[in-house]
């Protein structure tokens, strides 16, 4: 038998382009590809790879999936791995295609024939082929590589072909189905196969570990919530394999009617629910001015940024804003929705509830501050509403205690009935948010268990009820903080739903356009001095409005010992800790999170200088790079100086330090989002927010700190 080991270069461009297709999707894709050919150590893609992947779908003819493949042909992953791959994600479709692809590339001339041979008797098998070039041999005897063509058998029941196989015919497809809690759940289903088939069961594509005997028949008595999901079932044999799911729904049914007498229709899946677009809003508000510093929200947003990248969102990431920053991105968050698109507006940073509404306090909030000085959430869902989106996930990473300075009760516009919004609190009514201190980098409660499982394909208020589950568990918060769930969503939504919009759509050609505004980073410069040093100055971005820009001596002179390039001479619109700046490594520089992987040549020695609240810069960004350098016959350090201007970097483009347009306000509403004045401070007061230590009993002493 003969196993493929040609390159995916082999594949034509036709080929590539139907399985990038196949790819282009945020349930099993080209992520859940990167992820399973990163098994083998030289396929392993950084985040920086994936996001350049991520990003073709800017391009009206960009694939993601094409790109990946363009990164694992110039690799040399070899088809049989990629094929491996595919069905190790499930992706039997495109394993299927590739199969049959391949098989038509390669002609066999010679087929091995089954034989009969009594004991001690000589056995010779014999295949020949052509095809592309890179094609070589491999036999098996069943599923174990066979390392030599001749292979002496002591009895007739070894032989290599015991028999054509006659294929696998499903003969009993298993249905969707919903139960009541302490039913019991009966799972089955069937085939006909040359050998036997073998079965598998998979919960939520996790392997049933209770049910590892290859049975057509599973039962799961009392079944409770963690039993809603997809069931899958893998029949398999040594030639063929397939695989069937199953959903499994919680029953609402009336009393004395079993559910599956409900059943007259089975409920839709969650691929029958798509977005038109996902766009996510992320801010994480730390230093403030007149109030307690947090320490979380910085690692918090980044790991929520890559998150939702993962499932195709549009991600807009900010740190530190002030008031009028806020209501700009709010703005121009508010442009990207249409009808249809899955709309997430994140934020981590302090706030309060009054009256049922939330609010979440800028950077520059008085410390006496009222409802005036901050952005209502109720607000921006009556908004998010007008747009007619498809779904409105709003997460509040923050506190919910009365605001004793403030007695407005503010009156949002009427919310229509659209039964597609969900509440995420980090903590109930009247209670405090934690986050907890570590030696590098915070993390707030709520994220910590979020990224646990905010990427499963389930729905976003089973997803959430999973999260608060979690929580529950937690010995560090249990009494101090519990997630709470407000929705009406009334259909199987989840995060990760596929995108499908029109082709050349402009309302999403817009979006995109918007988008990518904001993510436009600076190209890479070569600088040549006068005295024949090169210099390379590079960019990378951390958030939407926070970058790294890093110098590198690419040449220099024999006689010049010594070099660096150093940047001075920032604008003073932008933030820069000038103790961190023109550091050796990205830690120093104050990056905790962006890694080595994300900046080209990491074996070449770098100074790196980090800039934040790029949101603030009012024209383009310009500096000076000021080489130091020493010749070998000289003992003074000499310098030279260039200015250079790389215009405005990622989110500096919108001007989010601009007024918008006033907006006129609705009957309902007594107070709209746009209606708001820029505040004047107040007088300095005490804002009642503590510092907690609470002690866990596994993990020592730990410093909560609360929104």
């Amino acid at each position: 038998m003969e196993e493929c080991k040609m390159s995916i270069g082999t594949l034509s461009e036709q080929v590539l382009n139907r399985l990038a297709k196949m790819l282009d999707n945020s349930t099993c894709g080209w992520r859940q590809l990167a992820n399973a050919v990163s098994e083998q150590a030289k396929f392993r893609c950084s985040e920086s790879e994936l996001t350049s992947c991520s990003l073709q779908v800017l391009s009206a003819a960009g694939s993601p999936g094409r790109t990946l493949l363009a990164r694992l042909a110039d690799r040399s992953c070899s088809l049989d791995f990629l094929l491996h791959c595919l069905r190790k994600i499930g992706h039997q479709e495109a394993a299927q295609y590739l199969t049959t692809t391949v098989s038509e590339l390669i002609q066999i001339t010679v087929q091995p024939q089954t034989q009969q041979a009594t004991v001690g008797e000589r056995v010779v098998l014999t295949c020949r082929a052509f095809g592309p070039p890179g094609l070589s041999y491999q036999w098996f005897r069943g599923k174990e590589e066979v390392s030599q063509t001749l292979y002496d058998y002591v009895n007739k029941k070894n032989s290599l072909f015991p028999g054509a196989a006659s294929g696998l015919l499903i003969i009993l497809q298993p249905q969707s189905q919903a139960v009541s809690e302490g039913d019991t759940l009966f799972l089955e289903c069937n085939a006909e196969a040359n050998p036997p088939a073998q079965y598998e069961w998979y919960h939520n594509m996790v392997p049933m570990t209770q049910h590892k005997m290859r049975s057509l028949k599973v039962s799961i008595p009392c079944v409770t919530t963690a039993h809603r999901g997809q069931y899958r079932c893998k029949m398999f044999n040594l030639y063929h394999e397939a695989w069937n799911s199953q959903e499994v729904h919680r029953s609402t049914c009336r009393p004395g009617i079993h559910p599956l007498q409900q059943m007259v229709n089975p409920p839709p899946s969650a691929k029958d629910f798509y977005a038109t677009d996902k766009v996510a809003l992320l801010i994480g508000n730390m230093n403030y001015l007149y109030h307690t510093q947090l320490c979380a929200p910085i690692a918090d947003v980044h790991e929520l940024t890559n998150l939702l990248r993962q499932m195709d969102f549009k991600v807009v990431s900010l740190l530190d804003l002030n008031w009028q920053e806020m209501h700009s991105a709010v703005t121009e968050f508010l442009l990207l929705l249409d009808k249809g698109v899955y709309g997430l507006l994140y934020f981590a940073g302090h706030g309060y509830e009054n009256y049922g509404n939330s609010f979440m306090v800028p950077i520059d909030a008085p410390a006496s501050y009222t409802s005036e000085h901050c952005l209502c959430v109720q607000n921006i869902l009556t908004r998010m509403q007008e747009k007619e989106t498809g779904l409105n996930v709003l997460l509040l990473d923050m506190c919910r205690k009365r605001n004793l300075n403030d007695d407005i009760i503010v009156q949002p516009g009427l919310l229509k009935v659209t039964a597609n919004i969900v509440f995420g609190y980090a903590t109930c009514v009247d209670a405090e948010a934690y986050e907890v201190k570590r030696e590098d980098v915070s993390n707030g409660i709520f994220i910590n268990f979020l990224k646990r499982r905010v990427c499963v394909d389930e729905k976003v208020t089973v997803m959430l009820d999973q999260v608060a589950e979690d929580m529950g568990r937690c010995e560090i918060t249990r009494g101090r903080q519990a997630l709470e769930l407000r929705s009406n969503l009334s259909e199987r939504r989840s995060l990760t739903d596929q995108i499908q919009t029109s082709e050349c759509s402009a309302s999403h050609s817009a979006r995109n356009l918007q988008w990518t505004v904001a993510h436009v980073l600076p190209k890479s410069h070569c600088l040549q001095f006068d005295c024949g040093v090169k210099v390379q100055l590079g960019f990378a971005a951390e958030f939407s409005n926070v970058m790294v820009i890093y110098t590198r001596i690419l040449e220099k002179p024999k006689e010049i010992v010594s070099c660096c390039a150093q940047l001075t001479d920032f604008p003073e619109d932008v933030d820069i800790d000038l103790k961190q700046s023109n550091q050796e490594t990205l830690l120093e520089a104050g990056s905790l999170l962006l890694i080595e992987e994300n900046l080209p040549s990491p074996e070449v020695p770098s100074l790196y200088t980090r800039i934040r609240c790029l949101q603030r810069l009012r024209r383009e960004l310009t500096f000076t790079i000021c080489l130091h350098y020493t010749y070998s016959n000289m003992d003074d350090e000499v310098h030279e100086r260039k200015p250079v201007t790389v215009g405005k970097p990622l989110v500096s483009k919108l001007n989010l330090h601009e007024p918008r347009a006033p907006r006129a306000c609705s009957a309902s509403s007594s107070l709209s989002l746009d209606s708001f004045n820029v505040p004047e401070e107040t007088k300095p007061g005490h804002h009642g927010r503590q510092e907690r230590v609470v002690r866990a009993s596994e993990r020592g002493i730990l410093l909560l700190f609360t929104y």
